[in-house]
């Protein structure tokens, strides 16, 4: 058996294990890697050589630089802007992803706009009450038509726009893929928008954060904060000085009940014998109004426990936000004096609310037992720190909470900065992407606007090792001849025939091989066969070079045909089989929009 019919076995095995879906698909691409090298395919060089490839490393630092949006709010604010243009109806809801994503591909390649808008897309869809997993699919196909938009879209266009240049002297400008591109866009969008809904799978994905999109009107309900807990401030002019924290409120006093008293400067709980000082603060619950009437009478200062962040009134923003949290066994909290209003003199966080046996104890103070339940309020440092306390569990992450519910935080503006340099270095070509993408993600490290241990936990690591795998597969197809194996049939077929049938036949050539190896290996094998084939019927090259670049960016119908597929697969909770059903349309679409509005831009 020759080589090239050795590799073509093997990619037609590794397909079918794709398919049958029994095996991890990290795994069905390791193995195959190793069967190319065990075939001798490929040798060690080549069997590592994905690990160091361009491709991995750039895709490695947009996760960087999406994580970096997404941790500086402005992945949030984009959310809801984009949530508030669509609203909740599903066509609406496609129309908004497929613009931001053909748009955003344009610029910063469509790895990158995949890689950045999945935590957007999935923000919106749960906002619409959809599936995730009927709306990523749709992202990744609208970033392929959005990569023929301008010339930095995709690598390909560069490969052809060079090929154009070498073999005419004239190749395209940078928008001149946008007169193909605007209507694939158009096209895909169509597709997406009816039949989406019929053959995109309903899956629900484990790799997913918890959704904190209504956490804060959660609480409330739950904890009863409509129910006001307010702390008087007692200052020296204060007619309660010297008095006992048992008289301090007149029982003939209406609608506000004491609940405790804390000692100055945050220290904890006084005893209601304890003479009120100046810094004291005394909690208690009531109307407002009565609450203020009282305050006033007394000459004591209110601070408003359920809107206790007076700058902004809001109990969650870039400042500070809530946490639930558990005590569990063993814990050195239990035994705590605590009550709703106090504030923890440990982390400066105020206690909202205690909750026992699934009850409200009410506005008093308790002693905290095993399995009591906490809603506390403060700094987002003090909230990140119960992370790590050993001593409390704490409910749902304060990170995606903060991510979720407070968009452009302090270091937004650093991120935004960022983004843009690195758009416009994209766009420029002045240095080459995987250069552009590391830059962007070390400053995202450097300016803090991440840690470097959020950088290590942002990189997708399966989805990584899953492309890196795979490319060995695409460079032993093409060095064995086996592209060649199914490319020349092909050619022999349309020679001293139509130029549509040429166009038509290259086509599906350039799509099906573009399924299972790199579009930028597809497109350099593809590209002398098919400059021969135009040469051979006598037409101009630059609109079959085009259909070629049209016909590697439709590669729909695999996980593994893009690194873009392969960057929603997991979020979706998407199989192997999944991108086909949708993606057999779009291609076919396509395909009819290529043959028929390339020869009219350039004329064949």
């Amino acid at each position: 058996m020759s080589d090239a019919t050795l590799s073509l076995v093997i990619l037609a095995v590794t397909i079918v294990l794709f398919v049958w879906n029994r095996l991890p698909v990290g795994v069905v691409a390791i193995a195959s890697a190793l069967a190319l090298y065990f075939c001798g395919l490929i040798d060690l060089a080549g069997l590592t050589t994905g690990l160091g490839d361009n491709v991995i490393v750039f895709i490695a630092a947009l996760f960087v630089v999406s994580e970096g949006l997404e941790a500086s709010g402005i992945t949030a604010w984009a959310g809801r802007l984009l949530t508030r243009a669509a609203g909740t109806g599903r066509v609406r809801v496609l129309g908004a992803i497929t613009i931001l994503s053909a748009i955003l591909s344009a610029l910063i390649t469509i790895n990158g706009a995949a890689a950045a808008l999945v935590p957007v897309t999935v923000a919106v869809a749960r906002h619409a009450f959809m599936l995730p997993s009927k709306v990523l699919i749709p992202l990744a196909y609208a970033c392929s038509a959005g990569s023929m938009l301008t010339l930095s879209g995709s690598p390909v266009n560069v490969i052809v726009n060079d090929a154009a240049r070498t073999a005419t002297g004239n190749g395209f400008s940078y928008f001149e893929f946008g007169l193909i591109g605007i209507p694939l866009v158009i096209v895909t969008f169509a597709v997406i928008a009816i039949f989406g809904g019929r053959l995109l799978p309903d899956r629900r994905s484990t790799a997913l954060p918890a959704d904190f999109s209504n956490y804060l009107g959660t609480v409330v309900d739950h904890y009863g904060l409509g129910e006001r807990v307010y702390r008087l401030h007692v200052g020296a002019e204060s007619s309660c000085v010297g008095t006992p924290v048992r008289d301090a409120v007149a029982s003939d006093t209406r609608d506000v009940l004491p609940i405790a008293a804390q000692g100055g400067l945050g220290a904890g709980l006084v005893e209601s014998g304890h003479r009120l000082q100046n810094g004291d603060v005394l909690v208690v619950s009531g109307s407002g109004q009565a609450v203020d009437d009282f305050a006033r009478s007394c000459e004591l200062t209110v601070e408003d426990v359920a809107g206790r962040h007076a700058r902004s009134g809001r109990l969650i923003d870039r400042d500070a936000g809530v946490s639930e949290v558990v005590i569990p066994p063993r814990s050195e909290w239990i035994g705590s004096k605590v009550c709703p209003g106090m504030v923890r003199s440990e982390d400066g966080l105020l206690v909202m609310s205690i909750r026992r046996r699934n009850k409200d104890v009410g506005p008093r103070s308790v002693e905290l037992v095993e399995g009591d339940t906490m809603l506390v309020h403060g700094p987002w440092r003090a909230i990140d720190a119960l992370a790590d306390n050993q001593q409390v569990l704490v409910v749902g992450s304060s990170e995606q909470l903060r991510r979720q519910t407070v968009a452009l935080g302090h270091s937004a503006p650093r991120a935004g900065v960022i983004l843009v340099a690195m758009i416009a270095l994209l766009a420029s070509g002045a240095v080459p992407p995987v250069v552009a993408g590391l830059l962007a993600a070390l400053a995202m490290v450097v300016s803090k606007v991440i840690t470097s241990e959020q950088a290590y936990r942002a990189v997708s690591w399966p989805t990584v090792v899953l492309i890196a795998a795979l490319i060995p597969m695409s460079s032993a197809i093409t060095d064995s001849g086996g592209a060649e194996l199914i490319a020349q049939p092909i050619v022999d077929l349309v020679a001293d025939r139509s130029a549509y049938l040429l166009l038509i036949v290259l086509f599906l050539l350039t799509a099906i091989l573009g399924q299972f190896i790199s579009n930028a290996a597809t497109t350099l094998i593809v590209i002398p066969i098919a400059l021969a084939a135009a040469a051979d019927i006598g037409v101009d090259p630059r609109p079959i070079l085009m259909l070629v670049c049209t016909a590697a960016a439709a590669a729909v119908l695999t996980p593994i045909a893009t690194p873009a597929n392969m960057i929603v697969m997991n979020p979706g909770g998407y199989r192997f089989g999944d991108y086909w059903r949708l993606g057999v349309i779009v291609m076919a679409c396509w395909l009819v929009i290529a043959v028929l509005l390339i020869p009219v831009f350039w004329p064949l």
